[in-house]
Parts: C-alpha cells; structure tokens; sequence
C-alpha cells in the first residue's frame, strides 16, 4: 500500500492506493485505475464505473474533466503503467537476478529446467505453466502476465524469498509494451520460427519483438544464444551483453558432442570450458537436448557449479511437455504443448523413432490468433502422423467450425487421414477409442493448461485430466462388454 503522493509527488495527495489495476470491472476499494487502451477497448470510457467500484484515484491521457477522485494524467497511460507498477511493488526485479527466455518453442521447459537447476527456493518461474517458487503454485492470465500482475508476482517472489527468476518473455509481451521497464541480468533464445503473425504483422515484426529481450539485458549481463538457429546473428547483433552460445559446434561455449533418445530417457554428451561430461536425462527429443543445454549454460554463466547442476537434472519434470501418462494399458497416451508447425513436426518426427505402431494426434488451433499458420499445422500433422483428429482450442469468438476448416484447407484434397470432432472432450475420447496395442495417441496444443476460452466464458479443462477420464471410460465400457 502507498500513498498517491508517493507515485505522484505532486499530486500532494494523502489517498491510498491499495493496489493497481487496468480492469474495470475488477476494481476494489482503494484501487489506481489506470486507462489503458487495449486491444479493442479505450478504457477512459470505464472511469465512472471503475470510481463506481471503489477506484480511489484514475491515470489518464486525455482529458477527461473532473471526477470525484484525483486525476493524475500522463503522456501514455500503456508506457506509464510497468514503470509505476515496478514503483508501487518497490522494484522487486531490481532485488531479483532476472533471467528472460524467449523463443517460438521451448520457453517453457528452458524456463523450468533453469528453475530446477538453480532450485525453487531460490527461483521463481512465471510463464505458460503458472508461477511458482517452494512455497506457491499459481496460474497466470497469460504466459507473460500484465505490467500489474508482473510486478504483484515478482514482489511475491522476493517476499518467498527467491533470488532469481526465470520466466519466459513472449513476443506479444514486448509488442504490448509490458516489459518496457525491465532490464534482465541474463536473456536467452531457443529458436525463432514464424508465428503470431496475426498480431505482428509480418515475420520481421516479430523478429524485432524478440530482439528486445536483448536489448535490454544489462550491459554486464549475459545474452545466451542458440547457434544452430538461423537467426544466430540477427539475435547477436541486438545483445547488449555478454554473448554465449551453446551448439554443436566446437567454438560454442558450451557444446552439444552426442546425444542418443531413449524412450524414457535422453543420454547426452556435453562440453563446457575444454571438459566433455555426460548426463542421464529425464527429458526426450533432441529438441529437449537443446533445451537443456541452453538452461545449463544459463546456469553456468550465473557462476553455479557445474557439478551441482549436473545432480539436479534427474528432478527436472516440466509437466504438460512431452509428458507420457501412466495409464497402465497397451497404448500410450502423451500431453505436449506443441502448437506450432515447427514444433509440431519436431514432436512428431521424435515420436516415431520410438517403439511403436500409429500415432494418432488430436489438435486444434486458437481462436482470434494466426489463422495463415492453421492450414501449415494441418499439412504437417496429416503429413507425419498415422491419423488426426482437429478440434477446437481456445475459440474465443470464431465459430470452432471454422478454424478447423481452416486447418484442413490444404490438406482435405489430398489426405484421407484425419476427421473433424469439434467438441474436444469427444476428440480426447474418440483418439482413447481409436488406439491399439503400442499405439501412440497424441494429445497436442494445450499442455498443462488448466482453462478453454469460449466465446462467451472461460471454462476449465485440463487435457491431462481429460485424457485419464477417457482412459476410464474405455476401461468401463470393456468391463462391461465381458
């Protein structure tokens, strides 16, 4: 709690500001209503209602006349709020050791192998997944939450205790202007591929988002670069820190010598400072033997102990990535979150260097997101697995009909492998239906994530769950066939 007078000195003004919000609707008593323009709302139009709700004083941009509360106006109310933010909640960033990930695929796992490795009681993590550190796990609103949420939970993380953290900073985050007063002690990469073009525009826009995180690493900070991707140089040219990199090369700091996938495990042969060593983890595909090299030499960088990381690798568990439920039946049954059609082949090519026979995926697309990627995500999944079935994930406000045409734009004319079952529960259920012994069913997009985002409510659905229940009801239903 603070004083407006202590964000806004010459206010002068005595009123407590309890905390700050952007939403209208979730005011409470004492809040700073700060009038954003969003995506599709000026909230200046809220003012009344947010006062109404108990807003005890409103940040502007325009004029707006006089109100019953103090009315503080800035030049931008969007660039103003993470820097009042960081002021509000004392700059806990600034008493963190800020590690930010960025990346099309892999924020998650890297962001949670770094946080393993340090430990999470020393480390935060906010990403996809929630946040979390030793003493809370929580759900975000979205992967890089809101200036207001940002800095709420960093605040939580140093009063847990927590000297670091990792999280994963996303290209709309920076394209939103949400991290614009952070600057991070340690950023790095996984791989840069077409996405969100929707709401970039185009694939350079996108680039540039990335390149922020760079940019605003600390000039004695570290930028840890993955040189195997295509866009090495355009990333290393925006780092204002230290430039690492991990590869398979042998001029990368840290090396990728060997690696063989087992089905439960990944052997991997790493080097580091002129010493090869060897590591047993519990993390499949070769995109996750990058993944892991990355985090280590994150790790590495911030001066731990090469052998203590070591030790802690068999505890990494990123749930919702390539995680193979125990279902205790002849097939198996996987959740990952691989929704793009990089990681999407990857995830598939992976899957059949494995002992078994079909792989059977269901997937959608999100609603209101880039819809040129969803006929892409249709041809690679007919194209590398044994049969699909599309789906709806996240609509929003498009008719789930729709995007699932829309995934099937290219592919219907020339492949027969795949069918449409829009609820996705039912999806879930058919793929249970459809498998045989040592079949693979696939269940993609969504991960770990605990909500379905309808037109008109958010829901809660949990594919992880949803593929047990189904398991089950395959169970009773052959129970009660004999």
């Amino acid at each position: 709690m603070k004083k407006l007078k202590e964000l806004y000195p010459e206010t002068n003004s005595d009123v407590e500001i309890k905390s700050i919000c952007i939403n209208s609707k979730e005011i409470k008593e004492g809040d700073l209503f700060v009038c954003t323009m969003g995506v599709t709302a000026d909230r200046h139009e809220f003012i009344d209602d947010a006062i109404k709700n108990g807003a005890s004083a409103v940040v502007v941009s325009k004029d707006v006349g006089e109100k019953k509360v103090p009315i503080i106006k800035v030049k931008d109310t969007n660039k103003e709020l993470p820097f009042l933010c960081q002021k509000f909640y004392n700059y806990p960033d600034q008493a963190l050791t800020m590690i930010g990930v960025t990346g099309t695929d892999g924020k998650t796992s890297t962001t949670t192998i770094i946080q393993t490795l340090i430990g999470s009681d020393k480390c935060g993590y906010i990403g996809t997944n929630g946040r979390s550190c030793a003493k809370f796990e929580r759900d975000n609103p979205n992967t890089t939450p809101d200036a207001q949420n940002l800095y709420l939970y960093l605040s939580e993380f140093v009063e847990a205790g927590c000297t670091y953290t990792a999280m994963e900073a996303s290209s709309e985050a920076f394209f939103r202007g949400r991290l614009q007063a952070m600057e991070y002690d340690l950023s790095a990469y996984t791989n840069v591929t077409s996405e969100h073009l929707n709401i970039h525009g185009s694939f350079e826009n996108y680039l540039e988002s990335k390149m922020m995180l760079f940019k605003q690493t600390k000039k004695d900070g570290y930028c840890i670069l993955n040189h195997d991707d295509p866009y090495y140089e355009q990333m290393k040219s925006a780092c204002n820190g230290k430039v690492l990199s991990y590869g398979v090369d042998q001029e990368n700091d840290l090396q990728i010598v060997s690696y063989k996938v087992y089905p439960t495990h990944t052997d991997i042969s790493y080097k580091y400072d002129g010493k090869e060593f060897k590591v047993d983890s519990p993390l499949l595909g070769d995109f996750n033997v990058y993944n892991l090299a990355c985090a280590l030499l994150c790790c590495l960088a911030l001066n731990f102990k090469l052998e203590d990381l070591i030790s802690r690798i068999k505890d990494i568990k990123v749930s919702g990535r390539l995680e193979l439920l125990e279902t205790n039946t002849p097939y198996y049954v996987m959740v990952d979150y691989a929704h793009t059609p990089n990681g999407i082949s990857k995830l598939l090519n992976f899957v059949h260097t494995l002992d078994i026979n079909r792989s059977i995926v269901v997937i959608g697309q999100a609603g209101e997101r880039d819809y040129l990627k969803r006929p892409k995500v249709g041809n690679v999944v007919v194209e590398n697995a044994t049969y699909a079935i599309f789906t709806y994930e996240d609509p929003r406000s498009e008719d789930p009909k729709d995007i699932c045409n829309d995934i099937i734009a290219e592919c219907k004319d020339t492949h027969d492998n795949f069918e449409i079952v829009v609820d996705r529960r039912e999806a879930i259920q058919k793929a249970i239906d459809m498998a045989q012994e040592k079949d693979m069913v696939l269940i993609l997009g969504k991960g770990n994530e605990t909500y379905e985002k309808l037109k008109t409510e958010t829901i809660y659905f949990n594919d992880i769950e949803e593929a047990y229940q189904a398991v089950e009801n395959r169970k009773k239903k052959e129970q009660e066939k004999h």
